[in-house]
């Protein structure tokens, strides 16, 4: 006779879920910060890849060169996102090594996951 037991199986994906919606909840606390421009524009965004806030240094708001402002919007929004990715990315694993015993399922391809 088989010990596998389908609500003990369902229960665990039940917190499996809620976990995972935790950490979800928990990536808008998780701010990174990015620069362009040597510093003259600063964008933070959070782990859930959202732009938090923009900071442009006075000397860059140059009405003759509105180009080259955007532009360093540009770059720092990417960076910023980029960034936010690769935090994200580390708080998932986290979050995932501590439910998933052993390193993983047999047979379950978790590089899909990030793992």
């Amino acid at each position: 006779m088989s010990n596998f037991n389908m609500a003990d199986m369902f229960g665990k994906i039940q917190e499996m879920q809620s976990k995972m919606q935790e950490a979800q909840e928990g990536l808008n606390d998780v701010i990174v910060e990015a620069e362009a421009g040597g510093g003259m524009v600063k964008v933070k965004a959070n782990g859930n890849k959202q732009i938090v806030s923009i900071e442009m240094d006075k000397d860059v708001v140059d009405p003759q060169d509105k180009e080259m402002l955007e532009d360093l919007i540009v770059a720092g929004v990417n960076k910023a996102l980029e960034k936010a990715e690769e935090a994200s990315k580390e708080k998932m694993q986290e979050m995932y090594k501590g439910m998933i015993p052993g390193g993983g399922i047999p047979g379950m391809d978790m590089s899909k996951f990030g793992l």
